[in-house]
């Protein structure tokens, strides 16, 4: 979405004054057996994703929900004005749009897409900039429907901003929010009926690793959720954010417990411009993502990128101390691949202690520039 500068304010308070506090209910995150507190894995050269194809139809400028079928892909904008962009679009191997489905009724903010095993497409209308919607809204597109179902939900908390949406191995949607830090995840406390509301359950949070990968969001790109996915064969899961996409294994389909209490693999994303939607590739080797169109009339139109993904028991987490993995040098054949996250609670404290430099070494400019003003001698030039 287009109003990143809605969460960064938010997120500097949310992260300051509860981060670190656990929630009330559901799972929460844990660092894994093995890791030293306090002591990150060393990073790796992040490399950037090889092109696929690119998106040049002009109705597809923000692309905020991936996923890929076997003949192509299926993509979302995010929440628009523009009548011709709120629609379901189906591209092919080429990026090529080839048929498109519209809504039977106007969506707020279309963020994220999960596909069902048997070709079903949920469309997560969860997209809330100002925290002001009492309702959210799921869309079902059934293999070979005309129009999707709107189902809706509302969260029990409160209103959240979110542009995750997940499916867990029994088909429940799950909501992942764009709660900076420390996002929640939420399902139906219920079966999902059309025209009625149907209560979310938070039945989860997890705190996001820190990550030295550029993007162009600074600190605050690898604290935003952006998007997510789940391997065709239900083994991983994938959250990304501005700057990285953390991949997680899953156990029995049990989609939140490996989110909230695994130890993900990270793979930088860097510098994509607005990056929100990914997917796995149909065969599950590679993720796939495409980034928001940059802002200005001379901006690149949105790629389609490749990232491949190391065979899982080959990146599983070491059992050794993250300072004792080696950095890769340029060159190496490792870089651009998988490394293991850190202590996502120590990570937390880390986040938390750059914010607030941050916020010293504004204040300290600002006190400066006064007690300089203080000491100007009267009647001197400004």
């Amino acid at each position: 979405m287009r109003r990143l500068a809605t969460s960064v304010p938010a997120g500097v308070a949310s992260v300051l004054a509860g981060v670190l506090v656990l929630p009330a209910g559901g799972v929460t995150a844990r660092p894994a057996a093995g890791q030293a507190p306090g002591q990150p894995a060393a990073g790796v050269r992040a490399a950037a994703g090889t092109p696929v194809c690119t998106v040049d139809d002009e109705r597809l400028p923000e692309i905020s929900g991936l996923a890929a079928t076997g003949d192509g892909y299926v993509v979302v904008n995010d929440g628009s004005d523009v009548d011709n962009r709120r629609r379901i679009f189906f591209l092919g191997r080429d990026c090529a749009v080839t048929r498109s489905v519209r809504y039977p009724s106007r969506p707020r903010d279309t963020e994220d897409l999960a596909r069902a095993p048997d070709g079903t497409i949920w469309i997560g209308d969860i997209g809330d900039n100002d925290r002001v919607r009492d309702t959210v809204a799921l869309w079902k597109l059934a293999p070979g429907a005309g129009a999707p179902v709107l189902h809706r939900v509302s969260y029990p908390d409160g209103a959240h901003d979110a542009e995750a949406l997940l499916l867990s191995g029994d088909g429940t949607p799950i909501i992942v929010t764009k709660d900076p830090g420390t996002p929640g995840l939420y399902t139906p406390d219920g079966a999902l009926r059309p025209g009625q509301t149907v209560p979310l359950r938070k039945v989860g949070q997890f705190t996001l690793p820190r990550s030295t990968t550029s993007n162009p969001y600074s600190i605050f790109g690898p604290q935003l959720v952006t998007g997510g996915a789940v391997a065709p064969d239900g083994s991983r899961v994938v959250l990304r954010t501005y700057a990285d996409a953390l991949e997680f294994d899953v156990t029995d389909g049990d989609v939140v417990r490996a989110v909230v209490t695994g130890t993900p693999r990270i793979v930088p994303l860097p510098d994509e411009p607005q990056g929100e939607a990914i997917s796995y590739s149909p065969d599950g080797t590679a993720l796939l993502t495409l980034s928001e169109k940059a802002e200005g009339e001379s901006a690149a139109d949105p790629v389609l990128l490749r990232y491949p993904v190391a065979d899982r028991d080959r990146s599983a987490p070491s059992s050794a101390t993250p300072s004792a993995v080696p950095r890769a040098a340029p060159g190496d054949p490792e870089v651009g691949r998988e490394r293991p996250a850190g202590s996502s609670q120590d990570v937390t404290a880390h986040f938390v202690a750059a914010v607030a430099a941050t916020l010293l070494l504004l204040a300290a400019v600002g006190g400066f520039a006064v007690w300089r003003a203080r000491r100007r001698p009267p009647g001197r030039a400004r």
